[in-house]
């Protein structure tokens, strides 16, 4: 059986005790970076007696992902195989999505524990009152790629979660105030980590404060959603409007019962 096991963000006291089951019985463990996956599993053995597994560690990624399934994919049915990303919820915006994918086309058992997650960490610390939001993951570095994902983030109506670099950090803050500096935004640095720090302002007070300060380590930053500046206008509004017969009938027959050929003849007297 194949199991997805999130990782801590930070603190390695948010590891779960389900987590720390699965690793010691691992036979087989798919890692992002091995280094990263075994230096992880020596400090939960020191820290909180977990028993290090007898386990054979391999790296998987977005560059040897492919290969991999042809190599091991028998294996997946035959011992105990975890998946780790380096940190956090596994899958998401990472290489472990070819191996869901895998299972599911060859009908292999597989499970995703719950556990730690940047996303709704920060999500959940931004305040912002609506319950719903996208995710964007990271945006492309440069180009119109980029320009155009970013006007999608901004627009869509929906509060937007992305991840940045901390030497694209700047940059992305100056790009969301040349097109509205007034948005407002919530930026978390090196969540569940010694140096976590919220921010929360409009795009041009962070430019000026947080993008121009020390903004070394990971970030998370969530944008509000645009205030929809669209207005309506009443039935009575409608109809005192010095606008052609046709067009208006037109519109009085989207708001009401009557057909565009009954309202043209009330307009016109005709």
């Amino acid at each position: 059986m194949l199991t997805f096991i999130p990782t801590p963000i930070g603190n390695p006291q948010d590891i779960t005790i389900r987590a720390i089951n699965f690793f010691e019985k691992a036979e087989l463990f798919f890692c992002e970076d091995t280094r990263h996956t075994k230096h992880l599993l020596k400090l939960l053995e020191e820290r909180f007696g977990m028993r290090y597994p007898d386990a054979e560690f391999i790296s998987f990624n977005e560059h040897n992902g492919v290969e991999r399934l042809k190599q091991y994919g028998s294996v997946l049915i035959e011992k105990e195989v975890v998946y780790v990303s380096d940190a956090g919820m596994p899958v998401i915006s990472d290489p472990g999505q070819l191996l869901v994918a895998y299972c599911q086309e060859h009908d292999i058992a597989y499970d995703v524990l719950p556990g730690a997650s940047a996303v709704t960490t920060a999500y959940a610390a931004s305040g912002f009152e609506e319950g719903r939001f996208l995710f964007y993951a990271f945006l492309p570095h440069k180009g119109k790629e980029r320009a155009s994902a970013l006007q999608e983030a901004m627009g869509n109506g929906y509060n937007t979660v992305l991840y940045e670099a901390p030497h694209r950090l700047e940059k992305l803050l100056d790009e969301i105030v040349q097109i509205d500096e007034d948005r407002e935004l919530f930026l978390a640095k090196e969540i569940s980590k010694r140096y976590q720090k919220y921010y929360r302002g409009s795009a041009k007070t962070l430019l000026e404060t947080v993008g121009k300060s020390s903004i070394k380590g990971e970030w998370v930053v969530v944008i509000n959603a645009a205030k929809s500046e669209e207005k309506s206008i009443s039935f009575t509004e409608l109809l005192s409007l010095d606008m052609p017969p046709k067009v208006k009938a037109k519109l009085l027959a989207k708001l009401s019962d009557k057909s565009v050929k009954e309202w043209y003849e009330v307009l016109t007297g005709k």
